[in-house]
């Protein structure tokens, strides 16, 4: 399994409603791309100072690095990212994105 975790400082105008809206549509992602699994949003709620300044993350969990990469290319995703990137704080410099591979030991 891939877990794509993803780490973004939105920009302070970028409304509450806004930020659920660009989660639902990663979230509807799951029903176009086969082997996308579980899709979780979250503020930081870390008491650690290590954010670096990146507010809010999302993991997507894929069955393989195949289905992750399904997702990469695909035409929903290309415009969802879009959507999420156009609200971030120096558009793609707002974002970490960081894959791991939970099947080696």
């Amino acid at each position: 399994m891939i877990r794509h975790c993803v780490f973004a400082r939105f920009r302070n105008d970028v409304s509450a409603a806004e930020r659920a809206a660009i989660h639902a549509d990663l979230e509807a992602l799951r029903q176009v791309i086969d082997g996308m699994d579980t899709v979780k949003f979250s503020a930081n709620v870390s008491p650690e100072p290590f954010a670096r300044g990146f507010t809010h993350g999302f993991t997507i969990d894929f069955r393989d690095a195949a289905a992750r990469d399904a997702y990469l290319v695909h035409e929903a995703h290309q415009r969802a990212g879009a959507r999420l990137v156009a609200a971030l704080e120096g558009g793609t410099d707002g974002l970490m994105v960081f894959d791991l591979d939970l099947t080696k030991k």
